[in-house]
């Protein structure tokens, strides 16, 4: 039984009564009060994009504390905002044109959702509330992202609580036509009734890391088009280089309607998130009428301190070379996968950018694989932060990652079915 006083999120405390404690990190690694040094493999649950306590994005926040801390949002602004909004602009596709912070990737979402079915109540067409989902998918933990996410052991105690959706297949190889076929299917039998589709673009991430290509994304987008249904990508994970690029999107050559992005947004320093929108859905909202106001906030919407660090981090990807250490850990990462590909321990290696996973090969498979928290262990053992989701082991580190670090990753992967007795 452990003596903190702290509830630890996605953590069964009965199997694991005590913390890994961190005193500091830096660059790829995470440093214990002890003096041990274990590579960040999974950059610290896909935030860290340039490494730990990057210069630049420290010293922003530094600055920033000291003139302006806190300020309400509403009635208000101020200039790191100003400027990250105008950055976010700037980076993301041509289209997307007004921008509404929070505070993380599920209220990124939950915003989404409602600037979707908001804008349609605001064009007095409140028939349209279905919302299509993708299977396998994602989007967060709170109510109304549990409701959109696949339905299972994440979120079965709180099914009461959730609303129904529609759900579309996964795009497997060679069946992706199923899924776009889905989708036009329901646009059919539900006709000026679907408000919105929202998806990860090309990975979806707790679900397993199931990869597809990105002209699904291109196809969908079309379906959506014809039928005047909003298209909302979940870029919270996938967003900031992970696929290679800086957003998903780019690789299927669209533009969403609705954008959502956090983790990477401030280089993993500080929690923020926005949700990016094309102008009508502003126009929506629009009124002299106060009713008909976004009805959406949060008491931190906006911190000062947090944009500051977020507009800091638009500006390393502007002026550092970025784009070169994404490319170089893409090629490092498909040579590891490739001298893995005989491993008689693992199947179905794949990789989307700077995002590699495979499976251990066991009997039982799923997120509650008891492979799970044994690999976790031998990994930790072995000074690597890796967290399998069930028998799927991925590797999604920081950009900064060396060879060598690299090479170890790969190693005591390698070595885990013999060290298990798989």
């Amino acid at each position: 039984m452990s003596t903190s006083p702290i509830w630890h999120p996605f953590t069964q405390h009965a199997l694991m009564p005590e913390m890994t404690k961190i005193d500091r990190a830096e660059g790829a690694y995470l440093y214990t009060p002890k003096g041990r040094e274990i590579i960040d493999a999974i950059s610290s649950w896909w935030v860290v994009t340039h490494g730990h306590c990057h210069s630049r994005l420290v010293q922003a926040a530094q600055d920033q504390a000291g003139k302006l801390d806190q300020v309400i949002f509403a009635g208000h602004t101020h200039d790191p905002a100003e400027q990250l909004a105008e950055a976010l602009i700037d980076l993301t596709p041509e289209g997307l044109d007004k921008v509404f912070f929070s505070d993380s990737g599920s209220t990124a979402v939950e915003v989404a959702l409602k600037m979707a079915l908001g804008y349609w109540h605001n064009l007095g067409e409140a028939q349209r509330n279905r919302i299509v989902v993708m299977e396998h998918g994602y989007h967060g933990d709170t109510i109304g992202t549990m409701s959109i996410g696949e339905r299972g052991v994440f979120n079965a105690a709180y099914a009461p609580m959730l609303f129904e959706v529609d759900t579309i297949p996964f795009p497997e190889p060679g069946k992706e036509h199923l899924t776009v076929q889905a989708f036009e299917q329901i646009l059919t039998d539900h006709p000026n009734e679907v408000a919105a589709l929202i998806v990860e673009p090309l990975v979806l991430g707790a679900g397993g890391m199931l990869m597809y290509d990105g002209d699904v994304l291109k196809s969908l987008k079309t379906s959506c088009e014809a039928e005047d249904v909003v298209f909302i990508a979940d870029e919270v994970m996938t967003g900031w280089g992970r696929t290679g690029t800086l957003f998903a999107c780019e690789q299927a050559g669209i533009v969403p309607d609705i954008m959502c992005t956090s983790k990477g947004l401030t280089g993993g320093l500080m929690p923020l998130a926005a949700t990016l929108c094309h102008q009508r859905f502003f126009d929506a909202h629009y009124s002299e009428d106060r009713a008909r106001m976004f009805f959406h906030s949060s008491s931190y919407t906006a911190n000062p301190i947090a944009c500051a660090v977020a507009y800091a981090n638009t500006q390393v990807w502007q002026d550092e070379p970025v784009q070169e250490r994404v490319d170089q850990l893409v090629k490092r990462q498909a040579q590891h996968l490739q001298a893995l590909q005989s491993h008689p321990g693992f199947s179905n290696l794949r990789q989307c950018g700077t995002i590699a996973a495979l499976d251990v090969k066991v009997k039982d498979q799923g997120y509650l694989s008891d492979i799970a928290p044994k690999l976790y262990d031998h990994f930790q053992k072995q000074d690597v932060l890796l967290r399998p989701l069930g028998n799927t082991v991925y590797i999604l580190p920081p950009y900064c990652l060396t060879d060598s670090d690299l090479d170890k990753i790969y190693h005591v992967i390698s070595n885990a079915p013999d060290v298990l007795g798989l």
